[in-house]
């Protein structure tokens, strides 16, 4: 069964969620003429009044950029003496309330509070971790590992060696170290070399050398792994990522291939992730809201058209088809409309 993940023509000259750092693909930006004191106001009124007004609260959260918002925090609190988190928390319920405080909580320290989630209570969730780790930049793992020292007095890395075990461990921590090299360049040898080492140690092997996919996929700079794919396919005349769904299994396999993925396209691995949380059975509304207020100013854009041409429908249809209530009006407002 041939897939998007197959085809590996354009992927050489495609740019890269993962090096690029760059807002122009989001779909939030910065509000022209902005007043965090009139903002502040607004919300205070919307949330005093009797019984909330929930319109404004989206209106204003979803039109200003999270440094913008960061500002109306610091007015509001200097206007009532309060958070505007906690006002939130108190005056909004359910799916709302959680999309609003994430729509004013630094990036960083958003990513370090899904982490915490993923890690707390009853069994971890090992497809929020994946997701985290494989498609976040270096910089991005490293902010939200300060984020949690901040949080926690704790290194990230110590709490997480403690949640999980085996290579699906090994594979996390080298990813949570963010020490992916950054470099550009390409070369071609060093890829056609990786390519003859993944597939001696999984295809041609009577057993998979597990250590070898690890090392390669999470130390490569996303460049130079694209290369290694191509150099792959023309070895094997498979995709890396059939190899390792046929070599492995469990939350190994999940992760490799999430990093094959994201090495691709962290829109289209996203864009998936997204169709997966609305079309699984129930919709997994904390998902939504991590990726959609998450990538709102990083490649919201690049993940609707992904999402389109992965699944032919639009992102923004399907989330009014699967969502409801004021929750939906703030996916809705933050994916934008264009091109439905």
């Amino acid at each position: 069964m041939s897939s998007v993940w197959d085809d590996l023509d354009l992927l050489l000259d495609s740019p890269s969620s993962l090096t690029v750092n760059s807002t122009v693909r989001g779909t939030i930006k910065e509000k022209p003429g902005f007043n965090p004191g009139e903002d502040a106001a607004a919300l205070r009124k919307a949330i005093e009044g009797i019984g909330t007004t929930e319109k404004t609260l989206i209106d204003i959260l979803t039109q200003r950029s999270n440094a913008q918002r960061q500002l109306v925090c610091k007015a509001y609190q200097d206007a009532t003496g309060r958070t505007l988190c906690d006002d939130l928390e108190g005056d909004t319920r359910g799916d709302l309330e959680g999309i609003l405080v994430a729509l004013i909580t630094p990036p960083a320290k958003f990513d370090c509070q899904e982490f915490i989630g993923a890690i707390k209570g009853a069994g971890t969730t090992e497809s929020v971790l994946i997701e985290l780790f494989a498609s976040r930049s270096n910089h991005q793992i490293k902010a939200m590992c300060d984020a949690y020292l901040a949080e926690t007095g704790r290194a990230l890395i110590h709490d997480l060696k403690s949640e999980v075990s085996g290579d699906f461990e090994k594979t996390l921590l080298i990813l949570a170290e963010g020490k992916r090299v950054e470099s550009t360049n390409v070369d071609v040898a060093k890829a056609k070399e990786d390519a003859k080492i993944l597939y001696e140690a999984g295809e041609k092997k009577w057993g998979t050398d597990e250590s070898k996919f690890i090392d390669i996929l999470c130390h490569r700079s996303v460049p130079q792994l694209r290369q290694t794919l191509v150099e792959y396919k023309s070895l094997s005349g498979k995709t890396l990522q059939e190899s390792i769904e046929r070599e492995m299994s469990g939350r190994l396999e999940d992760i490799l291939v999430a990093i094959v993925k994201c090495v691709k396209s962290v829109p289209a691995y996203l864009a998936e992730r997204l169709y997966k949380s609305m079309k699984g059975a129930g919709t997994t509304e904390s998902t939504l809201t991590r990726i959609i207020v998450g990538r709102s100013e990083v490649d919201l854009q690049d993940i609707k058209a992904e999402y389109k041409k992965l699944f032919g429908t639009s992102l923004y249809s399907d989330i009014e088809s699967e969502t409801s209530g004021d929750f939906r009006q703030t996916l809705l407002k933050i994916c934008g409309e264009d091109g439905k």
